[in-house]
């Protein structure tokens, strides 16, 4: 499969994850556990988005986007679009994610001073999950090209329930992965700081916050199998495919934070979402019919996550989600695993 991705560019880019992976704990380890506060998570939002933008001019200029050769230039300025449309689609589902996130740290009822660190420790297991996907999604796509129908069938299918889906409450109390842990695991009532195990009366229990963590885990499984697919509908460049992942979940803890007191003012973003992957299902499918251009993708999803972006704070929301104040719904629910 061809790739823009040489040597020296997968190289700086390893380098720079690396690094940014080291600021990020050494950070997080500097300032021990705390709240984080609204101004403090968007200056680390501004800081990922730039720092991603930044990329891509590199990318851009290295490419030769500056040089004399026309067709370097066209190569740069296609390869640069490519991640920018991977970027804001990634970012997008992303926030979906953080949803998700809220609700399981409302359920459980996770002391905001411990977020950040189950947060860090998701976005470690997303990177090591999306680049094993994308890896094998590359090559079933560079070994059979059929593969693309089915990824596009299947956007269209996830596209059509999130929005069956879309303003629905959850029942976490019934969910399949809770309740495996559930019967697997002897389960503390309260947190014990950051431990995920405790010892209550003589006896070993996982805290909440290994729930928790294992939880989250799972959802990083099932929003990869959404979101891998995705990009690939537009482009197969296996480069620009991780970078724009990896630059988008980088920026997700400190997202998260951002958003977590206005989820509802954007209530209708599942939505958009839906009729985003939709939209890019049908361009799979379409691909060796009539391939739409990534200026028109970038286009159209930055126009439908704009307007539901701003029909959500025009249109107030039905009700406002709720959210357990004891981390397994009840106390007696959580007294039958002891």
């Amino acid at each position: 499969m061809e790739s823009i991705g040489s040597p020296l560019m997968w190289s700086l880019f390893s380098a720079f994850v690396l690094v940014a992976l080291f600021v990020d704990f050494f950070a997080m380890r500097k300032q021990g556990a705390h709240r984080v506060s609204t101004k403090e998570a968007a200056i680390w939002s501004l800081v990922w988005v730039g720092v991603s933008f930044v990329f891509m001019g590199w990318m851009w200029w290295y490419l030769g986007g500056t040089g004399t050769d026309e067709a370097a230039r066209a190569v740069a300025n296609d390869k640069s679009l490519e991640f920018l449309t991977g970027y804001l689609i990634e970012k997008a589902l992303a926030v979906d994610n953080i949803f998700v996130f809220l609700m399981l740290f409302t359920y459980f009822a996770v002391p905001a001073e411990f977020q950040k660190r189950v947060l860090m420790i998701g976005i470690l297991g997303a990177l090591v999950l999306r680049a094993v996907m994308i890896l094998v999604g590359a090559w079933l796509i560079a070994q059979f090209h059929w593969i693309l129908y089915v990824f596009g069938a299947f956007l269209l299918f996830t596209g059509i329930k999130m929005w069956w889906a879309a303003g629905q409450e959850p029942d976490l109390d019934n969910n399949p992965a809770l309740k495996w842990i559930r019967g697997r695991f002897k389960i503390s009532p309260t947190y014990d700081g950051e431990k995920m195990f405790t010892m209550v009366d003589g006896v070993k229990m996982a805290t909440p916050l290994l729930v928790v963590i294992l939880l989250i885990g799972i959802v990083d499984i099932v929003f990869a199998v959404d979101s891998i697919p995705a990009i690939f509908a537009i482009t197969t460049d296996p480069f620009i495919v991780l970078t724009s992942n990896v630059f988008a979940i980088l920026g997700l803890r400190a997202m998260y934070f951002l958003l977590a007191n206005m989820h509802e003012r954007f209530h209708l973003l599942s939505y958009g979402l839906a009729i985003v992957l939709v939209f890019i299902g049908a361009k799979m499918l379409l691909i060796d019919v009539y391939k739409i251009p990534v200026a028109v993708s970038l286009g159209f999803t930055a126009l439908t996550l704009a307007v539901t972006m701003i029909l959500s704070l025009k249109i107030p929301p039905k009700g406002a989600q709720q959210g357990g104040a004891y981390p397994f719904g009840s106390k007696n629910k959580t007294d039958e695993h002891r």
